[in-house]
């Protein structure tokens, strides 16, 4: 059997609906909905922490660099780039 953490949350009724939404949408249960956004928060959480160390190891990221990591991401560019 698969160990599970039961947590008890709390939120406001249209994100509850949304949220309710989305998983049906995927045809997965709100759980397993759940867990994989908070997986997905915590990867951006986990990103953001190494790239704010790769920036005060190398200076901040230009927006040459910026707009090509877009770029290569599929995003929209960063405002005020040549």
């Amino acid at each position: 059997m698969t160990q599970v953490d039961r947590l008890s949350v709390t939120m406001p009724p249209e994100i509850g609906a949304a949220v309710r939404d989305a998983a049906a949408r995927q045809g997965v249960s709100i759980s397993t909905w759940l867990a994989e956004a908070a997986a997905q928060g915590l990867r951006s959480e986990l990103l953001g922490a190494a790239l704010d160390v790769w920036e005060a190891e190398d200076g901040p990221f230009s927006d040459d660099e910026l707009n090509a990591a877009a770029t290569a991401l599929g995003a929209i560019q960063r405002r005020g780039a040549a």
